[in-house]
C-alpha cells in the first residue's frame, strides 16, 4: 500500500509499481524521469538530482510496507529493531509530545527554546507537508534527501535481520514504513549526537512505534476525536491511548483540557508515579494581544513569567502551544524558580518560530488581490481554532475557502466549522489515494452551506484560482482565500505557491 503523505514522483510513468520494484530499479526509472522532468524545481535545492532520485527511490521501497494510517498493537518489533542498533533513543534526554491538534507546531516551539539556550537538538515529526526528509530534523534543520537515503542504507540490514526474525518466530507482519522511520530518526539523532530530542507521536501513543522511548518529559496537547477507526470516537478512550506516553519518573506537561480527559491523564500520572504540570495552574498565557505579523504574549512558566514575547503564528490556540513548549523546555532542563531561562533567549527563540502550513500566507494580497492562507487543519477540533484565528485576528472583506479532505475524516464536521466564518467554498481534492471523492465531498459541503455556496474543481490549483477570483469579485479591498483540509492540502498548495519544504 502506499504512504498517503509521500510526495513521490509525479507524473505518468515516473515511479513503478513499488510492489514490483527494488531499489535499483525504481532508481533508474526516477534517475530519467527526475532529468526529464518540466519543472527542475522539483529537485530541492539542498539536492542533487541524483541524490534526490536515489531518495525517490527509498521512498518507493519503503511504500511496499504497510502504511503509517494503522495501529498494529504491539511495541515488539520496533523494540527488536531498535535493539539491534543499540537503542539509539537511550543516548539523549526526550521530550515526547501527543495529542489531537499542535503537536508540531509545539514541538517546534521546543526545539526553538532548546537550540537557543545552547543544545544541539534533533526533532522527528510527522506527519510531513512536501517531502519526508522534514520529519528528521537536525540543528532545526530537515536533514538533506543525501543524509536520508544514508540513514536508511546505514540501518536496512537491521531491518531485513528483524523481519526474517519475525518471519522465523511465525510472525507474518514485517516493519512497517512508519517503523522504520522512526528508527531512522533516532539512529539520526544518536549519529550527529544530538543533546536532546523532540519527538512527536505519530498516531495514537501507548502503541506507537515512538513510544519505546522513556521520556523525560511527556507534552499532551489537547485532546480530541480525531482517527475514529483506530482510536475511536469515545475521547476518554483516546485519552487513555495517548496517555500512555506517560512513563514512571517522567514529567507530564498537560495543556488545557476537557475536565473528564485532564482526570484521566492525572490518573495515569498517579499511576506511574509522573510528576504533573498543567496549564492554567503551574504554567499559562498571561496575556496575549494582536501583532503585526503574530501576536504579543506573556506566559507563566514553571520558573517564573516571561514577558514581551512575539509569537510570528496567529491563534489562541498557538499561544497556548508556547506556553506549553516553554513548561516543557523548562522541565527538560531543570529550570526553576531558582535558575530560570534566560529571558532573553526566550524571546529570540520564539520570535524566530516557523510553523509551515499553519495559519501560513503563501500569497499576499494587495489592492483588491486576494491573500492566500494554508492551514492543515484535518479533523473539526482543529478547524474549530482555524476558524477562530481567521475570526478574531483577520479582517478580511470576502473569505472563500478550498476545502480538500481525506475519506476517513470528518468532512461534515470540518465543513460545519468553516461554515460561519467564510462566504463560499471550493471543493477539491489532492494526490493522496486516502483523498475524499471531490463530487462527494461537494454533496456534504451543499447540506452544510446550500448548494449556492458551494461549487466544485477537483484540480487544486484550478481550485484555488477559482477561490481567488470569487474573493475579489466584488472588487473590495482585503479579499482573502484559506485552503485547508487535509495535511495533504496543505503541502500541496505550499508547493504550488513555490514555497522550499521545511
Amino acid at each position: 500500500m502506499s504512504d498517503p503523505y509521500d510526495e513521490g514522483a509525479e507524473g505518468e510513468g515516473a515511479v513503478p509499481d513499488p510492489a514490483e520494484a527494488t531499489e535499483d530499479v525504481v532508481l533508474h526509472h526516477v534517475l530519467d524521469a527526475v532529468r526529464g522532468a518540466e519543472t527542475p524545481d522539483v529537485v530541492p535545492a539542498t539536492s542533487s538530482v541524483a541524490g534526490f532520485a536515489e531518495f525517490l527511490a527509498v521512498e518507493a521501497v519503503l511504500d511496499k510496507r504497510w502504511p503509517e494510517t494503522a495501529i498494529d498493537p504491539t511495541l515488539d518489533r520496533i523494540a527488536t529493531l531498535v535493539e539491534v542498533l543499540g537503542d539509539p533513543q537511550r543516548g539523549y534526554p526526550v521530550v515526547h509530545l501527543t495529542g489531537t491538534n499542535g503537536k508540531t507546531s509545539t514541538a517546534r516551539m521546543i526545539d526553538a527554546l532548546l537550540t537557543e539556550i545552547g543544545l544541539r537538538t534533533g526533532r522527528y515529526t510527522s506527519p510531513h507537508l512536501q517531502l519526508a526528509t522534514e520529519r528528521i530534523n537536525i540543528d532545526n534543520r530537515p536533514v538533506t534527501p543525501e543524509r536520508y537515503v544514508e540513514i536508511y542504507r546505514d540501518i536496512a540490514p537491521f531491518v531485513d535481520l528483524v523481519d526474517a526474525r519475525n518471519q522465523e518466530a511465525g510472525h507474518d507482519t514485517p516493519l512497517s514504513k512508519f517503523e522504520i522511520l522512526t528508527a531512522m530518526g533516532f539512529a539520526a539523532f544518536a549519529d550527529a549526537p544530538v543533546e536532546a530530542g523532540v519527538v512527536e507521536v505519530g498516531l495514537g501513543g501507548r502503541w506507537d512505534a515512538t513510544n519505546v522511548v522513556q521520556a523525560d518529559v511527556a507534552v499532551i496537547t489537547p485532546i480530541g476525536v480525531d482517527h475514529v477507526e483506530f482510536l475511536g470516537s469515545d475521547v476518554l478512550a483516546i485519552a487513555r491511548e495517548k496517555a500512555g506516553i506517560i512513563k514512571a519518573g517522567s514529567i507530564a506537561v498537560l495543556a488545557a483540557q476537557d475536565r473528564a480527559v485532564a482526570e484521566v491523564l492525572v490518573e495515569r500520572c498517579a499511576e506511574v508515579g509522573a510528576q504533573v504540570a498543567r496549564e492554567g495552574a503551574e504554567f499559562g498565557v498571561r496575556e496575549r494581544e494582536l501583532a503585526v505579523g503574530g501576536q504579543r504574549i506573556s506566559i507563566q512558566g514553571l520558573s517564573g513569567a516571561y514577558d514581551d514575547i512575539f509569537l510570528p503564528l496567529h491563534g489562541e490556540h498557538q499561544a497556548s502551544n508556547a506556553a506549553l513548549a516553554l513548561a516543557a523546555t523548562e522541565a527538560l532542563v531543570g529550570a526553576g524558580p531558582e535558575q530560570p531561562l534566560d529571558a532573553e533567549a526566550v524571546r529570540v527563540a520564539f520570535a524566530g518560530v516557523r510553523s509551515p502550513g499553519r495559519l501560513e500566507r503563501v500569497a499576499s494580497g494587495g489592492g483588491t488581490e486576494a491573500t492566500v492562507l494554508v492551514d492543515a487543519a484535518h479533523n473539526p477540533h482543529g478547524t474549530r481554532a482555524l476558524a477562530a484565528a481567521l475570526t478574531s485576528e483577520f479582517r478580511f472583506s470576502r473569505l472563500i475557502a478550498v476545502v480538500a479532505t481525506m475519506r476517513d475524516k470528518d468532512a461534515r464536521g470540518i465543513l460545519a466549522e468553516l461554515e460561519p466564518v467564510v462566504a463560499e467554498v471550493v471543493i477539491s481534492t489532492n494526490f493522496s489515494p486516502r483523498a475524499m471523492d471531490p463530487d462527494e465531498l461537494g454533496a456534504i459541503a451543499a447540506d452544510v452551506f446550500g448548494s449556492e455556496r458551494v461549487s466544485v474543481e477537483p484540480v487544486l490549483a484550478e481550485a484555488i484560482e477559482q477561490a481567488r477570483e470569487l474573493a475579489e469579485e466584488e472588487g473590495a479591498a482585503g479579499a482573502g482565500v484559506i485552503v485547508t483540509g487535509s495535511v495533504v492540502t496543505a503541502g500541496e498548495a505550499r508547493t504550488l505557491f513555490g514555497k522550499d519544504p521545511a
